[in-house]
């Protein structure tokens, strides 16, 4: 009986590494700017879900409006996922992406 040696298979700790922080990246909520809404519209939507000042939200709406998009809120995929659709469900604009 011959016995053949098997070869353990390799890996590549660095595609492990690269992997786990691709994982560890946090997800990005960006509302578009929209020729629908009111910019004063816009400012109450980001106050209202996020709890941002006056000030803030006002800031991330001129953002919204002079630069076509703005990062609302970073995290976790589900949160992501929910404030996405939780914006859809006031008529704005919004996608989500991986930070880079």
């Amino acid at each position: 009986m011959s016995s053949t040696p098997t070869l353990a298979p390799i890996i590549d700790d660095e595609a492990l590494v690269d992997e786990a922080s691709k994982l560890d990246r946090p997800w990005l909520v960006i509302v578009w700017n929209d020729p629908i809404n009111l910019m004063t519209y816009v400012a109450y939507v980001f106050q209202k879900l996020f709890g941002y000042s006056e000030q803030r939200a006002n800031q991330l709406m001129m953002q919204v409006h002079n630069d076509g998009k703005a990062v609302v809120s970073s995290g976790n995929r589900e949160k992501a996922e929910l404030d996405v659709s939780k914006l859809h469900g006031f008529g704005l604009w919004a996608t989500m992406q991986q930070s880079d």
